[in-house]
């Protein structure tokens, strides 16, 4: 009770609109395909509206590639509004911010580890809005906001942030991992037996369900719910996952610049968050327009990560008519560089999705670039000689004679910042 009077309070202060927010978002999850897609087209005008009226950046954007907004009568017109980059949206940030003003906004900011850091704001709705589309992801597992929850995010942190950090975590019954050291790991699992769900990096939870396994340490009992986020969940995962706290872990998937895009069921289905967002995909990658954030426009945003999405006919046992994102296959780094050509990295993906299917055995991955022409293979797990060849016959399969390659195998993966990167190039292009 402490717990939820503390949270109640704070959302009073910070996202004052959060609750009605959250309630509108718990009766449109009842909505029909067809209401779904009828308040997206409305949302979408007026945000291009908004974007048109009020931002420079899209003004002189329009006008150059001669966009008439009033031309945009359904969703599939949205093609034509120019796409917009990751590189646009970190160069022109003050352009894009619109001249609106807001009563309470919020300074975002991206982690940077895929490459330059972009600062933008966020108005108190839009931030209520993107809150309570996790709030509403945790409800479908009778999760509450202010239930102990134990976070695993980045741990670098300074004396003074963690003891700030640490205040914050006890109003908000939250308990995290400053380090990834044994002792720092054995403290956050013993705190996890009463906790009723823990969530972050999928990478960190999964080495934090190896460890329990592997003492034999006491299974937390009260989790409801494990979610990763900001990474890709490998299937290696799950087992160890499963074993450790009883539960698979489930995927958040967004960003901090376009917010919430997917959240997945209770069935194992990725829905899209179709009131906040309106999601595309050409050639495999994702384009997100945020319907909802007026303060700096997000729209046709090549975000970086190669998708797949499931056909509209697909339906969900759990009822909800929100489309479905059926895989998010990985993220979109630098160009493998081979010795004459290159190649996408999205190729790394489909050698071992590849091997998991022919030989259900699902491994843990990381690749690095540090020479032009060479590829060193980094896999977590020690794999049978057999299924070594198997891998070098699927990675000659994409790139021929034009990739040296070595593989090593029971190897720990890198992480930077917390987050651990499928494929890491230091080659400057």
């Amino acid at each position: 009770m402490f717990y939820k009077l503390i949270y109640l309070l704070g959302q009073k202060y910070r996202n004052p609109s959060l609750g009605k927010t959250y309630n509108f978002l718990k009766t449109s999850e009842n909505w029909s395909l067809e209401e779904l897609e009828n308040y997206q087209l409305k949302k979408l005008k007026e945000i291009l509206n908004i974007a048109y009226s009020n931002s420079s950046y899209y003004k002189d954007k329009f006008d150059k590639f001669n966009v008439n907004i009033n031309n945009i009568k359904k969703l599939s017109d949205i093609k034509l509004i120019p796409i917009l980059t990751k590189e646009e949206l970190i160069n022109y940030s003050n352009e894009i911010h619109t001249n609106l003003n807001f009563k309470k906004k919020f300074l975002a900011s991206t982690s940077g580890t895929s490459g330059q850091s972009l600062k933008f704001y966020r108005e108190e709705t839009a931030d209520s809005f993107n809150r309570a589309a996790i709030q509403r992801g945790y409800s479908w597992y009778n999760v509450k906001p202010w239930d102990k929850n134990g976070y695993f995010w980045g741990f670098n942190f300074s004396f003074t942030a963690k003891v700030k950090n640490k205040i914050l975590d006890r109003l908000q019954n939250r308990f995290r991992i400053f380090s990834f050291e044994e002792k720092s790991l054995k403290k956050f699992i013993k705190k996890t037996k009463t906790a009723k769900y823990i969530h972050g990096y999928s990478s960190m939870i999964y080495q934090t369900a190896v460890l329990l396994n592997k003492l034999n340490l006491p299974k937390p009992t009260k989790l409801k719910l494990i979610k990763g986020t900001s990474e890709k969940i490998f299937e290696g995962y799950q087992e160890e996952i499963k074993r450790a706290f009883g539960t698979k872990m489930i995927s958040e998937y967004g960003a901090t610049e376009s917010g919430i895009i997917a959240f997945e069921c209770t069935e194992g289905n990725l829905h899209i968050n179709m009131e906040g967002v309106f999601v595309e995909e050409i050639d495999n990658e994702i384009l997100v327009t945020n319907l909802q954030m007026k303060s700096f426009p997000i729209i046709r945003y090549k975000l970086g990560d190669y998708v797949s999405l499931a056909s509209k006919d697909k339906k969900c046992a759990c009822g909800k008519k929100h489309l479905i994102i059926e895989e998010v296959t990985g993220r979109i780094g630098e160009s493998i560089q081979g010795i004459e050509n290159t190649y996408p990295s999205l190729y790394l993906y489909y050698i071992f999705k590849n091997i998991s299917k022919a030989e259900n055995v699902n491994l843990n991955y990381q690749v690095i670039q540090d020479k032009k022409g060479i590829l060193i293979f980094l896999i977590q797990e020690k794999i049978e000689d057999n299924i070594e060849e198997k891998i070098k016959k699927e990675i000659y399969k994409y790139f021929n004679s034009d990739i040296n390659f070595t593989i090593k195998t029971n190897v720990k993966l890198e992480v930077s910042k917390g987050k651990l990167k499928n494929f890491i190039s230091t080659i400057n292009e």
